[in-house]
């Protein structure tokens, strides 16, 4: 069944830019949107690109260049035993999630690009931390084949309610058409059991012909990526070319259409297909064309920001905000501009546990948003 794409318009009103044709034709009330305070907890950071918040209120960073920063309010000390990574182009030490149950057994997972310029590929490991050092490495999946590109490695990692991890992607930008291919993993997202193994239930395991990881296909590079665990779905954000940035709601088995069906051009200029809809292949959920260049993603639930209950929040880089998708149950009804005001590339969105958020900027801040 085809899904309902949205697609907005915006209107910026200083430093908010609110509204949707939904909005303006009365399809939805306009919710009130909350005064949000900016403060600085950190600078100085090279290249983050990740973080996560650890029981203790204490935050770990990565920074592609394969540092791993821990940071105890204005204190910045570094974790040794990072894994060798491959920092260039868009490549380096990529996402960082703890395991469900970190609490009892200590897991941090690691994503990263790996190898040479003519050789690398995405890789994934875990490991603990003991007075300040990775210890206990273990390498657990390796995307394959390897390519010859420095970009468009996807990296976003998310577990699910049964403890099994997805990790996005990308289609190594050259290598677009590999992205409806199921013997290669480029271009998609698969899903792991937390040692790193395949489960036997992922929706090509019968499938002789495709890789048994694969748990969706059809992506090109994917940055968002979130479990909502009260709705139990899982929502992903990911860049088009020139247009046709997407949010897609993904379920197992599904094909999301790249590049066979795209709303973006090449950077060009020229058309990368002539399909916008083709049989057997999904309609994003949110369309953003002209681009947004979304690059984290969010669902919010959390006690000090109850107007962005249920909702999700979508880092930029091309347009510098802090993209809202005010959604209803499972459909997006508006979206509005936030934080446009800072002009920072943001990198990452993380929901803090009192509720606050906590930003990453390309620049090298950790953000802190509250109300004042």
């Amino acid at each position: 069944m085809k899904r309902c794409k949205f697609r907005t318009a915006l209107f910026s009103i200083g430093c908010l830019t609110i509204a949707s044709a939904l909005v303006a034709q009365g399809a939805v009330a306009k919710d009130e949107t909350p005064e949000l305070r900016v403060s600085t907890l950190i600078s100085g950071l090279q290249s983050p690109w990740s973080m996560v918040e650890l029981p203790s209120g204490e935050l770990l960073v990565t920074e592609r260049s394969g540092q791993l920063k821990l940071i105890n309010e204005d204190i910045t000390q570094s974790i040794s035993g990072t894994p060798d990574v491959y920092f260039a182009g868009q490549g380096g030490l990529l996402d960082i999630k703890l395991h469900p149950n970190y609490k009892e057994n200590g897991w941090v997972y690691l994503s990263y690009a790996f190898g040479t310029r003519d050789k690398n590929t995405l890789k994934l490991m875990r490991a603990k931390i003991k007075n300040n050092k990775l210890v206990e490495r273990q390498p657990l999946f390796t995307a394959q084949p390897f390519k010859d590109t420095p970009v468009h490695y996807g990296g976003r990692m998310s577990f699910m309610s049964d403890n099994t991890l997805l990790v996005t992607i990308g289609d190594g930008f050259d290598y677009r058409e590999s992205a409806q291919k199921k013997d290669s993993l480029l271009g998609k997202i698969v899903r792991l059991n937390d040692d790193g193994r395949i489960p036997g239930d992922n929706p090509f395991s019968s499938d002789k012909n495709a890789n048994k990881a694969i748990f969706s296909l059809g992506h090109r590079n994917p940055q968002g990526l979130v479990y909502d665990s009260k709705r139990q779905v899982v929502f992903s954000n990911e860049h088009g070319p020139a247009g046709g940035d997407e949010i897609n709601t993904i379920q197992a088995g599904k094909n999301y259409g790249w590049p066979v069906i795209t709303y973006g051009r090449d950077y060009s200029g020229a058309q990368i297909t002539p399909f916008r809809e083709y049989p057997g292949m999904e309609q994003p959920l949110v369309d953003w064309t002209p681009s947004i260049a979304p690059s984290s993603m969010t669902v919010y639930y959390g006690e000090m920001f109850p107007e962005f209950q249920g909702d999700l929040l979508n880092t930029t880089l091309k347009t510098r905000e802090l993209r809202w998708v005010d959604m209803d149950k499972t459909q997006p009804v508006r979206e509005v501009s936030l934080l446009n005001h800072l002009n920072e590339r943001l990198r990452h969105v993380e929901v803090a546990k009192d509720g606050s958020l906590f930003l990453l900027t390309d620049s090298g801040q950790v953000l802190r948003i509250d109300r004042p």
